[in-house]
């Protein structure tokens, strides 16, 4: 009986355009076997948190509803002398260009948040860049300027969701702090104290436009402020 022989093929890896393809082989009678998977890596890693040695916190607002609550929002964050990050889908940025206007003109900053507020874990890299150009040229439109920041639908944070927005020149936000202000049920005051109690250096604080944050906004600013804290963009505490 002819011998076999069994030989390992040392495995090699090679990166491309975000995967990495990990190749080995095993040689049975002459015949060699490949083995190889491919692995998405990120780009880039999410940001969940600003510079941790300036004390200032960024309020950010995820809005694809909630626009009978944005004009009051924007007034007490006037006369909380605070600003703050808005992520608008194009969807919603359509159907009120004014109000994403008026977020603009009163010196916010304005961010990316997909066109269609989708699942975007399960879309394809193409699919995905698709749905965050389409945004951007609404955004783009109504601002003058060319959004910087992309937060994606739901938090969904797959490698190859993130590298989507790296290759359109995106920062992929996440956040630091996330107190359930679109929950049923969730009271001004919960707001206020899970913000409050985990306030640090450089969070990021994920809100939406509901009766409850709009509530929580004059007490959220006012204790951030007297501990300290400067509410700014959050492209200003990267």
């Amino acid at each position: 009986m002819k011998d076999l022989r069994v030989l390992y093929w040392r495995r090699r890896s090679l990166i491309l355009g975000g995967l990495v393809v990990l190749a080995g082989g095993l040689v049975f009678g002459g015949w060699l076997w490949w083995a190889a998977r491919a692995v998405y890596v990120s780009k880039m890693a999410p940001i969940y948190q600003g510079d941790a040695s300036k004390k200032a916190i960024a309020l950010v607002f995820n809005v694809d509803w909630g626009e009978e609550y944005l004009p009051r929002i924007l007034e007490l964050l006037a006369q909380g002398k605070a600003r703050a990050t808005f992520f608008f889908t194009g969807q919603w940025a359509d159907k009120f260009p004014e109000l994403v206007k008026k977020v603009a003109d009163a010196g916010h900053e304005v961010g990316n948040h997909g066109y269609a507020h989708l699942h975007v874990n399960n879309l394809s890299p193409e699919e995905i860049r698709r749905d965050i150009k389409r945004a951007e040229e609404v955004l783009t439109g109504l601002t003058g300027r060319k959004p910087s920041l992309y937060t994606p639908p739901y938090g969904e944070n797959k490698p190859h969701v993130i590298n989507a927005a790296a290759d359109l020149g995106y920062k992929f936000i996440l956040w630091t702090i996330n107190p359930g202000d679109y929950l049923p049920g969730t009271k001004p005051e919960d707001i206020i104290k899970a913000v409050t109690s985990h306030s640090q250096n450089g969070a990021i604080v994920q809100l939406h436009p509901t009766a409850a944050t709009t509530q929580a906004l004059t007490g959220l600013i006012d204790e951030l402020q007297r501990r300290g804290y400067a509410l700014v963009t959050v492209s200003e505490i990267l």
